[in-house]
């Protein structure tokens, strides 16, 4: 099994910054893929941004490329989400997830779930 907890979320006006943190604990050496989703009212998940933790290797979502950057601490199994330029469209609960996503953007393909943060960007 593994536990993952996010944290950092808030409420930031637009233009403002927030970084996000997804600490692991238990088995996660199969746990490759780590990934950001996100959530809005009314709307579907949907992929963030992702790390493949045993190259490294990131991947963002069209819509937040160049403004979100995704990294990992190995010492702490956590992985973070620094968020810049923050639109009020970001508003969402931010996920973070842990598999082996053969494809990294699908959610589908993660076991295993934090419990979520709220993002808030006002205007």
């Amino acid at each position: 099994q593994v536990q993952l907890v996010e944290s950092g979320g808030g409420l930031v006006q637009a233009g403002g910054s927030l970084r996000l943190s997804c600490a692991a604990s238990g088995r996660t050496f199969n746990s490759d893929a780590r990934g950001w989703f996100r959530q809005a009212p009314g709307k579907d998940r949907e992929f963030a941004a992702a790390i493949r933790w045993s190259s490294g290797s990131t991947f963002y979502a069209d819509s937040v490329k160049g403004r979100f950057t995704i990294s990992r601490d190995n010492a702490k199994n956590t992985v973070y989400l620094q968020m810049n330029s923050l639109k009020p469209e970001d508003t969402a609960v931010y996920y973070c997830a842990a598999g082996m996503a053969p494809t990294i953007q699908f959610a589908n393909g993660y076991q295993y779930w934090g419990q979520g943060t709220q993002v808030t960007v006002s205007s």
